[in-house]
C-alpha cells in the first residue's frame, strides 16, 4: 500500500456502504484511482473513528480490488465529505486542526443566510446576489411588496428539500409547497390566499425550522422551463481555484425546482445557449460564468476556514448575466455524470486529490502560514445553527 494516506471523512451511511460497493452518488473508486495517480492511499473513516491525540485510525482502504478496514497512521491531510450539524462535531474537527492536521472543507454546511452575508461584503458581487432575508413574517410581508415571485427555503437544506414558492396572482397569492419534507417528495400542493394573512401551513413550517425568503430570479429557460447551473469550483494541483465543469439543470414541467433529485434534467450548457439564445455568444457567456464563479470561490475561501471544493448554483438571465442562487460545500457531483460529461465528473474527484498532494508537499513554514490566512474555525461558530431534536 503506497504511503502516506490521505483521509476522506465520510458520514455513517456512506461508511456502511463502502465495503458493499453500493455508495450510489459518491464514486469512491475515483478517489482510489486519483490517489494512485498522485502517490498516496485514500482512506475512508468517520469523525468518531478518530480519537483525540491518536496516532492511528481504523479506516477503509482498497486492497487487492476490495475495501478492507484496517488501522492506518492518522492522515496529515483530510478531505471532508461528510455533513455534520452540531457544535460537538465542530469542536472535534477543530481539535484535529490544533494537532496540525490539514483538513480542507473543514465545515461544509453553513447557513445560506450566513454565506449570503459573507458574499455581500464584496461590493462587486452584490449585483449578482438575489435579495434575501431571514423568513420572518415581517420580512415576507416586505418582500411581497417588492416582488411578485418569491422563494422560501430552509436555511440549511440541500437537493431542493422543503423549498416553497410564493407568487402573486390576479386574485391574490398562491403558495406552492411540497407535501412532505422528504428528499424524494414527488407531490406538490398549492394554497391560495388574499391579503397579508399567511397560510397556517406556511406559518407552521416557519416556526419549526429556520427559513430564508428570497427574490425568485428571472432565470433563462430551455424549452419553456427555467434552468440554472451547477458550477464545480475546486482547488487543484497548484493550490489555485479552478472551474472543473458547468452543467445546466432544467426544471421539469411538474415542478419549479431544477434539482435533479426533484425531477430536473441535466444538459450541457452550450447547446442550450445556441438553441435558445442566438443573440448571445456562448463562449463569452461561459467565460463570464467562470470568472464570476472563481470570484465567489476566492471570496469565500478568504472568509471560511480552508474551503477548497464548492458546488455553486448559478442562474443566468436571458442576457447571460450570472446570478448566484446558493453555495454548496458538499457538491453532489453526479449531475456531470448524468449529463454525459464524464471527463468533468471524473475531474471533480481527481482535483481534490491533486490538492491533497499539493498540501502534502507544502511542508515549509511559509506554506503553513499561507494555509492559516483564512478565518479561524472558532470564529465561525456563529454560522452553526443547532436545534433540539424536536425541531
Amino acid at each position: 500500500m503506497p504511503y502516506p494516506c490521505v483521509g476522506i471523512l465520510v458520514n455513517d451511511k456512506l461508511h456502511r456502504s463502502i465495503p458493499l460497493g453500493k455508495t450510489k452518488y459518491e464514486a469512491v473508486h475515483l478517489y482510489v484511482k486519483a490517489g494512485a495517480k498522485y502517490g498516496f492511499t485514500p482512506c475512508f473513516f468517520r469523525i468518531d473513528d478518530l480519537e483525540p491525540g491518536a496516532e492511528t485510525v481504523n479506516a477503509y482502504v482498497m486492497h487487492s480490488g476490495q475495501f478492507i478496514r484496517k488501522s492506518v497512521p492518522v492522515p496529515e491531510v483530510i478531505h471532508n465529505r461528510a455533513i455534520y450539524k452540531g457544535r460537538k462535531q465542530f469542536r472535534q474537527i477543530n481539535s484535529w486542526i490544533k494537532e496540525g492536521k490539514q483538513l480542507f472543507n473543514q465545515w461544509n454546511r453553513y447557513g445560506k443566510l450566513y454565506v449570503q452575508d459573507v458574499l455581500m461584503k464584496d461590493p462587486s458581487l452584490r449585483p449578482h446576489m438575489p435579495t434575501t432575508y431571514d423568513a420572518s413574517i415581517s420580512h415576507i410581508h416586505m418582500m411581497m411588496k417588492l416582488y411578485n415571485d418569491l422563494i422560501i427555503k430552509p436555511n440549511k437544506s440541500s437537493v431542493g428539500r422543503g423549498v416553497m414558492k410564493l407568487e402573486k396572482t390576479v386574485r391574490g397569492w398562491k403558495l406552492t409547497y411540497p407535501a412532505s419534507l422528504s428528499i424524494h417528495n414527488r407531490t406538490w400542493r398549492t394554497l391560495t390566499f388574499q391579503g397579508n394573512r399567511l397560510p397556517l401551513l406556511l406559518r407552521s413550517r416557519l416556526q419549526r425550522a429556520r427559513y430564508i425568503v428570497q427574490q425568485r430570479l428571472p432565470l433563462a429557460t430551455f424549452e419553456g422551463q427555467p434552468f440554472d447551473l451547477r458550477v464545480s469550483v475546486q482547488r487543484g494541483a497548484m493550490g489555485q481555484w479552478q472551474v472543473t465543469g458547468i452543467v445546466a439543470k432544467v426544471a421539469s414541467k411538474r415542478c419549479f425546482l431544477t434539482n435533479v433529485a426533484q425531477g430536473g434534467t441535466v444538459y450541457r450548457l452550450e447547446p442550450i445557449l445556441i438553441a435558445e439564445y442566438p443573440h448571445l455568444q456562448p463562449k463569452a457567456v461561459i467565460k463570464g460564468i467562470e470568472q464570476f464563479s472563481l470570484q465567489v470561490a476566492e471570496h469565500l475561501g478568504n472568509h471560511l476556514p480552508h474551503m477548497a471544493d464548492l458546488g455553486l448554483d448559478v442562474g443566468i438571465t436571458i442576457e447571460g448575466f450570472p446570478m448566484l442562487i446558493e453555495c454548496n460545500g458538499k457538491d453532489q457531483r453526479y449531475s456531470f455524470r448524468e449529463a454525459g460529461m464524464l471527463q468533468e465528473w471524473r475531474s471533480t474527484y481527481d482535483n481534490p486529490m491533486a490538492y491533497a498532494r499539493y498540501l502534502l508537499d507544502c511542508s515549509s513554514a511559509k506554506a503553513k502560514e499561507e494555509l492559516q490566512k483564512t478565518s479561524q474555525p472558532a470564529k465561525c461558530l456563529e454560522a452553526i445553527e443547532v436545534r433540539s431534536p424536536s425541531c
